[in-house]
């Protein structure tokens, strides 16, 4: 318990936050994030067995030739089978075990055993959070993701936490999330929408991850599920996780954000 709370206060007190995003932080390019996926640091022999194990569930019926379909159904299985609960910093393997146990998982568990199922699918895809600018204290963020369709031939932002896509009223296919953020101003013309009937769409919640007017998007870059696999087994539950990751941060080994559309020093302001 003591532990725990120590994790918290290194992952979520203010200051603590905010020196994190000092850290890992990037001002970048629309250009630039081109080259980054999850798939380039992550290979399929890098995602564990049980993945594939849970997917051959999941496809127990085939799996759909057009891409759109194969995310889709992995969102709809994943949001109907996860219940959530407390955010886990555990590796991958367990960390999906406890979310189909109904122990636990955040959006940002859900947005990382996607990224597995998409490689192991051959599907690019990254992996995006939100935070405020200027820094709020009542917001603790959110993260989803974006996967290459081939059949659409272009990025695709996913929320698997709600089963949705975001569109334009002028545009028939779903809006990446460069799309989204440049439609941003024009609110109007910007709706979502759930594939997923089994379950009601949050709207408000929605609304307050993607569309507040504060609102500013992040890439998560280089991160390797290898490496924070190797580091979490060895080191849970004999450290606090934020050590963990501060180690691997001094090795040079850790994940980074990267900021497309806005300066991440606006989050200081």
């Amino acid at each position: 318990m003591i532990l725990n709370r120590i994790s918290w206060f290194f992952k979520r007190h203010p200051f603590l936050y905010k020196a994190r995003f000092k850290l890992l932080s990037k001002n970048s390019s629309i250009e630039n994030i081109e080259e980054h996926s999850y798939n380039v640091k992550n290979k399929i022999n890098d995602i564990p067995d049980y993945f594939n194990e849970v997917n051959a569930m999941i496809f127990k019926d085939g799996t759909p030739k057009n891409d759109l379909d194969v995310v889709k159904q992995l969102s709809v299985w994943l949001q109907n089978n996860i219940k959530g609960g407390p955010g886990l910093s555990e590796p991958s393997e367990e960390a999906l075990r406890i979310m189909l146990s109904g122990k636990g998982g955040v959006c940002s568990d859900m947005a990382q055993v996607f990224n597995n199922f998409c490689v192991i699918n051959n599907i690019e895809v990254r992996e995006w959070g939100n935070t405020r600018a200027p820094f709020c204290t009542t917001y603790g963020g959110h993260s989803f993701n974006e996967f290459f369709s081939k059949s659409l031939n272009k990025w695709i932002l996913i929320d698997v936490s709600y089963s949705l896509f975001f569109y334009n009223k002028n545009k028939e296919a779903p809006l990446s999330v460069l799309e989204l953020y440049a439609f941003f101003p024009e609110q109007g013309g910007i709706y979502f929408k759930s594939f997923n009937d089994a379950k009601a769409v949050d709207e408000k919640n929605i609304t307050k991850n993607y569309l507040h007017h504060d609102t500013i998007a992040f890439l998560i870059c280089n991160y390797s599920n290898k490496t924070y696999d190797a580091f979490l087994k060895r080191t849970r539950p004999y450290i606090p996780v934020f050590v963990t990751h501060f180690v691997i941060f001094l090795l040079g080994k850790s994940y980074h954000y990267r900021f497309p559309l806005n300066n991440y020093k606006e989050i200081f302001s």
